[in-house]
């Protein structure tokens, strides 16, 4: 029976050893989770990487709000200043000065035309582009001015039957890139008839005033 009890005690350490064997076993196949978990783990890299990625997208809708807009004729302040006769026509330039508090910019022609009225209407064709001045972006700070030189041939130059020549009241004056016009006096004859009596250059930096 000493034997037997022995040997009892034997297997007995020998199944608690097993025991521990499989608690170790267990312990160790839940340390499965943890590498899964691992991955886990390394997912918030993915939204780091996005964040970074929309990091650009942030900055870019900000890139066109920094671009200086066009002045809109509300904006400005159009006027007739120097004017220079020749035989056969006149020079005159129209000044477009920032009356607004905030800096804006022109580019291009100014579109002109000789109408009578009021109500307006308007005296043949308007006044073609001439490639005399560059085209150039003028940036207008509050205040600033940029003009823009016209050319009017005088009707009397054409044969009346040609011409048809006709007294006007105003310019019609569109600033650059703008539909909404403003009228000045003026009194230079036109012709009603398709005949090319005024030339238009691109707007450029600084007053045309006297």
């Amino acid at each position: 029976m000493r034997l037997n009890a022995g040997w009892l005690a034997l297997t007995a350490a020998a199944l608690i050893g097993t025991a521990a064997v499989a608690g170790c076993a267990s312990s160790g196949s839940s340390s499965q989770p943890g590498a899964s978990g691992s991955t886990t783990a390394s997912s918030p890299a993915a939204p780091a990487t996005a964040s970074s990625g929309n990091t650009p997208a942030v900055v870019a809708p900000s890139s066109p709000a920094a671009g200086t807009p066009a002045c809109a004729t509300s904006a400005l302040q159009v006027k007739l200043g120097s004017s220079n006769g020749y035989a056969g026509g006149m020079y005159v330039v129209i000044d477009f000065t920032n009356t607004s508090g905030s800096t804006c910019t022109l580019f291009g022609y100014p579109g002109v035309s000789l109408v009578s009225g009021p109500p307006y209407t308007q005296i043949g064709l308007a006044a073609k582009r001439s490639t005399s001045t560059p085209k150039k972006l003028v940036t207008l700070a509050p205040g600033a001015t940029a003009n823009a030189q016209l050319q009017i041939v005088d009707a009397l130059n054409f044969p009346s039957a040609s011409c048809h020549p006709a007294k006007a009241t105003a310019l019609k004056i569109y600033p650059p890139n703008q539909t909404e016009p403003v009228y000045l006096p003026n009194t230079s004859s036109g012709c009603t008839k398709p005949v090319q009596i005024m030339y238009i250059a691109a707007v450029r930096p600084g007053s045309g005033s006297a």
